[in-house]
């Protein structure tokens, strides 16, 4: 048994310089990379139309990050051009998935495909989950849901009835969080990101919307 340990010991240590190749390509692996995953299979199935999408969507046997990339490239590609009785059922499906996930990037691709193909039906319900989201302790799914509100956001016309409910969400978190906000640094990415995202929506709906706000996140302003 001493001498298998030694052995094992042995060639654990030397097989980077055995198999340099082979180490650097699992290194470089996507697998290790949450976000190169899903770019890696966003890519694989670009290619792919609507209708092989939509199964793919549709499938229970797929992982979550192929279901996810799925999504992220029908968004992309479809979402803006589907209409009518089709729309209907492409948001039965995506609401189903929704249902039935477990993934956090699932649910943030679908949230977004939502809004982006019925802004105003779904972004009361979309956008402040969200916006909770931001909080996640994944930097990736930080980063992701942060364009995606931003991407939302342009697409609208500033509308007060958007940005109120933006507004509440985030006033919602920062009274909930206010005990912790002395501790946390101010060039924190995630606090920077709500600041600027609640500074858009007091920009739209006026500065008397200040004295609603916790006392430690207006000296944040």
């Amino acid at each position: 048994m001493k001498r298998f340990a030694v052995l094992f010991l042995i060639l654990s240590l030397a097989y980077p310089f055995l198999f340099p190749r082979l180490v650097s390509a699992q290194n470089d692996s996507p697998i290790f990379d949450d976000k190169k995953l899903l770019e890696g299979y966003a890519k694989q199935y670009e290619n792919e139309s609507k209708d092989v999408l939509i199964a793919m969507i549709n499938d229970d046997n797929l992982s979550p990050y192929i279901t996810a990339a799925a999504i992220n490239v029908f968004k992309r590609k479809y979402s803006e051009i589907v209409f009518s009785r089709e729309k209907i059922l492409i948001e039965k499906a995506l609401l189903r998935r929704s249902a039935l996930t477990n993934s956090i990037y699932v649910e943030i691709e679908i949230r977004h495909t939502l809004c982006i193909m019925d802004r105003y039906k779904y972004f009361e319900s979309m956008v402040p989950f969200l916006l909770q989201r931001l909080d996640h302790y994944n930097k990736i799914v930080n980063e992701l849901t942060y364009t995606y509100i931003n991407n939302i956001l342009k697409k609208g016309q500033n509308r007060s009835r958007e940005a109120r409910i933006v507004f509440n969400t985030l006033r919602k978190m920062f009274f909930l969080s206010r005990k912790k906000l002395s501790t946390i640094a101010q060039d924190d990415e995630r606090l920077k990101q709500k600041l600027e995202l609640l500074r858009w929506s007091i920009k739209i709906l006026g500065n008397q919307e200040l004295r609603r706000l916790p006392a430690e996140v207006i000296q944040l302003l």
